[in-house]
């Protein structure tokens, strides 16, 4: 078993917010890339879409997502998932940091991994 902790120090501003991508590690073969990420109060991500799957995974505060189909509350324990091109942001209106997880995916990633995975790393 390995833990990565997290160290506020290591956040650094990505899209509007504070991040510290935890993949790719070492010692994990994964089919996904992710990031811990910190919106600040009154902070909100940059609006962004991208080619891979995206959820989010809220572990603390509030929040909302924006998205064209409008704005939904956010907080610790939600999961949403972003299809290919969605355009997303969250935005913190609260007095608190919200923190969530994302981790994305696509076909390139999960061939990859599986030949990652054949070759035994």
């Amino acid at each position: 078993m390995e833990i990565r902790r997290l160290d506020p120090a290591e956040l650094v501003r990505d899209h509007g917010l504070v991040a510290r991508r935890l993949m790719p590690w070492p010692v994990v073969n994964a089919p996904f890339d992710g990031s811990w990420c910190v919106v600040r109060p009154g902070a909100s991500s940059s609006t962004h879409g991208h080619r891979e799957h995206e959820i989010w995974v809220a572990v603390s505060g509030f929040a909302e997502i924006v998205t064209a189909d409008g704005v939904v509350p956010f907080s610790a324990g939600d999961v949403v998932h972003f299809r290919p091109h969605e355009e997303h942001r969250v935005v913190n209106r609260s007095d608190g940091d919200f923190s969530f997880f994302a981790a994305w995916w696509d076909v390139e990633m999960a061939e990859r991994f599986a030949v990652r995975d054949e070759d035994g790393v």
